[in-house]
């Protein structure tokens, strides 16, 4: 039974795709594959090119007529880095021809400082405007593109199971290499490029949408940035100001530190609970920091979070007895970042972690916002303490400033940006239902458990 499905395409309109699931499969020292598909080593399809081998005195951030691709342009599993720094290759230097990049090239990163994150991963050349040079930390394949198409081997080297297998090929201590002999001997299977050219069409068109959802939440982000620091320095509509010790604000304001207007700043017993498979939930700052500002939540379904015994829960809760309306603030690791409990669940959080009870006269909402503050974590940076793990003490953070509207404009600042948090929360649901979209499409096209009917006049490919 064919399965029909619309794909949206560039510049609006859609287009009907058919897929079907295959049926007729072949065994393979390589697991089973669609009968039409063929089995090949890497190293038979793809030559290596290593890059440029450079000088650090010939590379420059100041912009030039060629720009130098390196390891730091790379995603962590594979993909062009949007906001990486851009380098260039200083005027004057002589560069090989063979070492310029043309579209639709396919490099893969040789080595990785980190944890292995990086090596092997690809970056796909595309739609480039500039002259483009790769280092000597990078490979570029050079393959027949009459029968292997550049998007879909870059799809094929983004795939879970390939990424797992380019890491077994790392060699070394603190810096790994990319062992080229064991890649090269690596088996893959391989479509017809026709059905290449499908596959990769339809994992580029989610990619665009993905890209689309990025765009807005950067721009909303930005709105965001403005509006805070607008309002937490302004107020709404106010014309008289004064200054204070944390800058200009209205004359109607007040500066106070954070414990005048808390009943409670508090961290969990320093005596750090033994984690469990179930039990009651236990929130580190990696798990705090995936939820929205205005709305902290426990999703047990999220494997950041872990859990703790019933025993270790009321021994920790005398001191951190979180409720809903209360604020828990970040004091290790990413610091200075603060949310808005609105669950009823009980929690406990780790010791990196703080917990602040509001009183009546401030809106805990408002609080999260005045903390979250350029100004107030600029503060809480200076406060910091340690040489390697820094982090923020109690005290510090008692005597942070903040500024303290009336309440009800509180509420009314709260509002607004609550309002663009909001907004935020649904394009980043949206990123990541498209990113589960795509995951699960490269899992049935890259195998061929779900193929694309080509050569008719639903094939995407057939544009």
């Amino acid at each position: 039974m064919p399965i029909i499905c619309s794909v949206q395409k560039n510049g609006g309109g859609e287009k009907t795709v058919t897929f079907y699931k295959e049926t007729n499969f072949k065994e393979t020292p390589i697991g089973k594959i669609p009968e039409g598909w063929g089995i090949v080593k890497f190293g038979e399809v793809c030559k290596f090119k290593r890059g440029l081998s450079y000088r650090s005195n010939q590379i420059t951030k100041d912009p030039t007529k060629i720009r130098f691709i390196t390891i730091n342009d790379f995603e962590k599993e594979g993909g062009l880095k949007r906001d990486a720094e851009k380098v260039y290759i200083k005027e004057g230097v002589y560069v090989d021809p063979d070492f310029f990049l043309t579209d639709e090239d396919v490099l893969i990163a040789n080595t990785d400082m980190s944890r292995g994150f990086i090596i092997g991963a690809p970056i796909l050349i595309k739609d480039i405007d500039d002259k483009l040079v790769y280092s000597m930390d990078l490979t570029k394949l050079i393959f027949n593109k009459s029968k292997i198409d550049g998007e879909f081997l870059f799809y094929y080297l983004t795939h879970e199971t390939v990424r797992q297998k380019m890491k077994t090929f790392a060699q070394g201590t603190n810096v790994l290499h990319l062992n080229h002999r064991l890649v090269k001997n690596m088996r893959v299977p391989l479509p017809l490029l026709l059905e290449q050219k499908a596959i990769a069409h339809i994992l580029s068109t989610v990619d665009e949408a993905i890209q689309k959802t990025d765009e807005i939440i950067a721009k909303t982000e930005k709105l965001k940035k403005g509006l805070m620091q607008e309002l937490l320095t302004k107020g709404v509509g106010h014309k008289e100001f004064k200054d204070t010790e944390i800058g200009r604000i209205p004359k109607g304001w007040e500066v106070v530190k954070l414990m005048k207007i808390t009943t409670k700043i508090k961290d969990i017993d320093h005596k750090m609970p033994n984690k469990v498979k179930e039990g009651i939930p236990f929130v580190s700052v990696k798990y705090m920091l995936k939820y929205p500002d205005y709305d902290f939540r426990i999703v047990y379904t999220d494997p950041d979070l872990e859990f703790i015994s019933e025993k270790d829960y009321q021994y920790h809760k005398r001191r951190f007895d979180a409720e809903k309306g209360d604020i828990i603030y970040s004091r290790f690791g990413t610091i200075g970042h603060a949310k808005l409990i609105q669950t009823e669940e009980r929690f406990i959080a780790s010791y990196s972690i703080v917990l602040i009870k509001p009183k009546t006269i401030v809106y805990p909402l408002y609080l999260v916002y005045a903390l979250n503050s350029e100004k107030v974590r600029l503060q809480a940076k200076i406060a910091t303490k340690g040489a390697t793990n820094r982090n923020l003490h109690l005290e510090d953070i008692k005597n942070l400033k903040l500024p303290l509207p009336p309440l009800e404009e509180q509420k009314k600042i709260s509002e607004i940006l609550s309002t663009v948090d909001k907004k935020l929360d649904v394009e980043r649901n949206e990123k990541a239902k498209l990113e589960r979209i795509k995951q699960g499409l490269m899992d049935l096209l890259l195998t061929g458990k779900i193929r694309v009917k080509v050569g008719s006049e639903n094939a995407i490919c057939s544009c």
